[in-house]
């Protein structure tokens, strides 16, 4: 079985004049883009519409590749891990799969060009998602057009991970307007995954910002000439007015997460946040364990917790705080998530031990307790 001799006539004009290539099976079209108007060829098909549309892929395959197999196998497996060599970037284009472009929208050697020829290709969440990944593609002419699809398609994202990908990507500097960075922010009042993104992204530039906490002077006044030391720098920046709302919005999400990993992904924000001042790559697994080990720090006069014991002996139960914090993540749900899926209610109910420490932590730092976590 052959395509007939117009078709490969035709197509083969079409794959010499594009720079990409995609089939709309429903039609029976072959669309290619190129450097004008976007061209196609209308298949006349002599056989099943199924067995046609395999005699074209494999003409596609066979153009790009040298081969009429298709999207081999070993190409599935090292693209979608981003593996793929740049020098075969364009051709997997020509190919008119759904998975070679997916493949060269991952790809390290990604360009703003080659961007735009993606989403002409395959236009989709996913696709936009991979390709604002790259920093060259966000300062380049395609980033704003995807981060603006990306902000339309938000209210019909369902999965909560997805949707916080989405916020942390298009938050990206130069990606939105203020005016659409206020939107997304209000969305979280009805869906407070939607605030994770904002964590993640512009933790020190959050909307709706909170006031300094009370004694904010006076800390930085004490510990103002000690700006290298991770302990008094961070405990300076989390009394601030960014930082109260930095933990202002924390505890607006823990209060009620949806699911697990809106969880895991506000936990890691966290923990990123108060970063410097980790001290141990170690993973605790339990709240409990991870208490001790922050007890035995200042009991034993670590050097890290000095500057601020010595200056600020009263700010002790702020420092236990920032520490629990700055040690907390993924780990320490970890172990409960190996054993359920739940969701909701029931899954707050089972982190509650984590949840409830990570909270008093907070409210120490935000004045609201007076009590060490």
């Amino acid at each position: 079985m052959e395509l007939c001799a117009e078709d490969t006539l035709k197509l083969n004009v079409l794959l010499a004049n594009s720079h990409a290539i995609r089939i709309n099976e429903q039609t029976m079209c072959v669309h290619g883009m190129t450097d004008g108007d976007d061209a196609k060829v209308e298949l006349n098909p002599n056989c099943t519409p199924e067995k046609y549309l395999r005699l074209v892929r494999e003409m596609l395959s066979t153009n790009a590749f040298g081969s009429p197999r298709g999207y081999p196998v070993y190409l599935r497996r090292w693209t979608r891990m981003a593996n793929m060599r740049n020098t075969r970037l364009e051709r997997l284009l020509m190919l008119a799969e759904d998975e070679a472009v997916i493949a060269v929208a991952r790809a390290a050697g990604l360009t703003d060009e080659l961007a735009a020829r993606i989403w002409w290709a395959l236009p989709t969440a996913e696709v936009a998602r991979y390709m604002l990944e790259h920093p060259r593609v966000v300062t380049g002419t395609m980033g704003r057009m995807l981060a603006d699809y990306l902000t339309d398609y938000l209210p019909f994202e369902e999965v909560p991970g997805t949707l916080i990908e989405t916020v942390r990507l298009i938050l990206q500097p130069g990606l939105v307007t203020d005016a659409q960075r206020r939107e997304i922010w209000q969305r979280g009042a009805r869906k407070n995954h939607y605030y994770v993104g904002f964590l993640q992204t512009m933790p020190d530039e959050l909307p709706d910002p909170q006031p300094a906490r009370a004694d904010y002077r006076s800390v930085r006044g004490a510990l103002q000439m000690f700006t290298d030391d991770p302990a008094a720098a961070q405990l300076t920046r989390v009394l601030s007015a960014s930082g109260q709302t930095f933990l202002t919005t924390c505890e607006r999400v823990l209060h009620k997460p949806i699911d697990q990993d809106v969880v895991v992904e506000l936990l890691d924000a966290v923990y990123l946040y108060f970063g410097q001042l980790r001290t141990v790559d170690r993973e605790f697994s339990t709240v409990d364990e991870l208490k001790q080990y922050i007890d035995g720090m200042i009991q034993a006069h670590d050097p890290r917790c000095a500057t601020v014991c010595q200056r600020l002996p009263e700010s002790k139960a702020d420092l236990r705080a920032m520490l629990l914090l700055a040690h907390s993540g993924e780990p320490l749900v970890r172990p409960i998530f190996a054993r359920t899926d739940a969701i909701g209610s029931l899954m707050r109910k089972k982190i509650a031990p984590v949840t409830n420490a990570v909270l008093a932590a907070t409210a120490q730092l935000l004045g609201k307790s007076s009590s060490s976590p």
